[in-house]
């Protein structure tokens, strides 16, 4: 089996698995996504969720942001940690948008990554979901590491296993990658001990067979 055949059968194993995979991050505009994404880095979507709503009731837009205290951002995102560099993105970000972009989040994958704070996937983020446009696909860590379990990819980066991951699935499944990667991640093939015994995927995937007792259910 090519990687082509075992890419075809992982996604119609996840679409049946997890039919309404979805974004998890709360938002309502463009301007608030992008905050949502940048502070989602290195903590869970449910701790980004918690400071947002502090976040936009004190500074609504990115023009607010702009203006704001950098001290008084850091206390409402400190919980997200690593807030020192997260308030300098997203700050950053503000100022950006309100000065270059006339306060409008940019909708093409150059304006957003020339913000601070953005990389691809961030941009592939918020570019399909706050503007329906399919650029790519978001690799994260979940995406990253079921991508080399199932010998999708063997690229050692994000970028590169972006590239990789483009050629095995038409541009309208895409966007569809990142978040059924995401809920196969976080709920069976975790990063300290995948479930292989009650795994959807356990038939094709190449890891499977190297886990002892892979074929018991915990």
């Amino acid at each position: 089996m090519d990687r082509k055949q075992r890419a075809r059968i992982v996604m119609d194993h996840l679409a049946e698995e997890f039919p309404d995979a979805h974004i998890a991050l709360d938002y309502d505009t463009p301007w608030r996504l992008l905050v949502a994404v940048i502070l989602s880095a290195q903590t869970t979507d449910v701790g980004v969720n918690k400071v947002t709503p502090t976040l936009f009731e004190k500074y609504p837009g990115p023009c607010e942001l702009a203006e704001a205290d950098v001290a008084d951002v850091e206390a409402i995102v400190k919980p997200t940690g690593f807030y020192h560099n997260k308030t300098k993105s997203i700050v950053g970000a503000a100022r950006m948008v309100c000065g270059e972009f006339g306060g409008k989040v940019p909708d093409t994958m150059e304006g957003l990554m020339s913000l601070p704070g953005v990389a691809r996937k961030t941009a592939n983020i918020v570019i399909s979901n706050a503007y329906g446009k399919i650029e790519g696909i978001a690799v994260d860590t979940h995406v990253f590491r079921l991508s080399h379990r199932l010998d999708l990819s063997r690229a050692d980066t994000p970028d590169k296993v972006e590239h990789d991951l483009m050629k095995l699935w038409p541009r309208d499944e895409w966007f569809h990658v990142n978040y059924r990667f995401i809920d196969h991640g976080r709920k069976v093939c975790t990063a300290k001990r995948p479930v292989c015994g009650v795994c959807v995927l356990n038939d094709v995937c190449p890891s499977a067979f190297s886990v002892p007792g892979w074929r018991e259910a915990p």
